[in-house]
């Protein structure tokens, strides 16, 4: 905590712009990633989707083909049936037992008729179910295929930048316990509230790095002495001198090509 107290306004200065550098450098190596982790996600939950549904289609085949079996028994029961009420037709003793009979074979008859009709409809059901199997794999294999290449690609660069970008993060926060944390937290607020993340930028050509809004001199000749911190009126960034940025960017070109 004492190396925030002394630290000079030139040190905190210096240290601001130093975390933003190495924060711009971790930028740009999420950059590189891009969406791919997000492509790799989507794929991820497209190619389990595409499983979750074969194991359902199977399954729906598998009922179905339950339901054609338990039909052709249905129809070898009424088949089984009919026989044996013709051969009681032998035997009856009045008109209104054969009669009776007759209903019983011709209620097994449409039994059997209903039955095959099921089990037609059931096959035609399963030729559907496999026509969107055979669609639905080849559209997995392809997706599986396509997730493996981005799977690669993501490893790849994470194997390159991975490294690099732990010690960057373990880097920032050195940085971040020699400054004040009023300072942090302003730098953080401004970093998260302009897109391409820069909260410390040096004048360049009379105006702040970015902006087109020119600094007056006097304001110039102040951010220069390094008495204190200044801030763009415009865009709220914290703004140094094109000398110390230069001395500053020189020194962590030499810590990230040690990386």
């Amino acid at each position: 905590m004492a190396t925030k107290t002394e630290a000079t306004v030139e040190e905190k200065l210096r240290a601001l712009y130093d975390l933003q550098l190495i924060d711009s450098r971790v930028d740009e190596i999420r950059n590189v990633r891009g969406e791919l982790p997000l492509e790799v996600e989507d794929l991820e939950d497209e190619v389990l989707g595409l499983k979750t549904r074969l194991d359902k289609l199977k399954t729906d085949v598998e009922t179905i083909n339950f339901e054609i079996t338990a039909k052709k028994n249905l129809m070898d029961e009424a088949k089984v049936l009919i026989k044996k009420y013709a051969e009681q037709q032998k035997n009856v003793r009045n008109s209104r037992e054969f009669n009776s009979l007759t209903k019983e074979v011709e209620f097994q008859e449409l039994e059997i008729q209903l039955a095959e009709k099921n089990i037609k409809e059931f096959k035609a059901q399963i030729e559907q179910k496999k026509e969107i199997i055979s669609s639905t794999k080849e559209r997995l294999s392809e997706r599986d295929s396509h997730l493996k290449h981005k799977k690669s690609e993501l490893n790849n660069i994470l194997a390159e930048t991975e490294k690099e970008e732990i010690a960057l993060l373990k880097k920032s926060e050195e940085f971040q316990t020699q400054i004040e944390d009023r300072l942090v937290k302003a730098y953080k607020r401004i970093r998260n509230n302009v897109k391409n993340g820069l909260a410390v930028v040096p004048i360049e050509r009379g105006a702040s790095g970015g902006s087109f809004f020119t600094i007056p001199p006097q304001v110039q000749v102040e951010i220069a002495s390094r008495k204190k911190i200044i801030s763009d009126e415009h865009s709220g960034r914290i703004l140094v001198d094109p000398v110390l940025a230069e001395e500053e960017q020189e020194k962590m070109q030499a810590y990230f090509s040690k990386l």
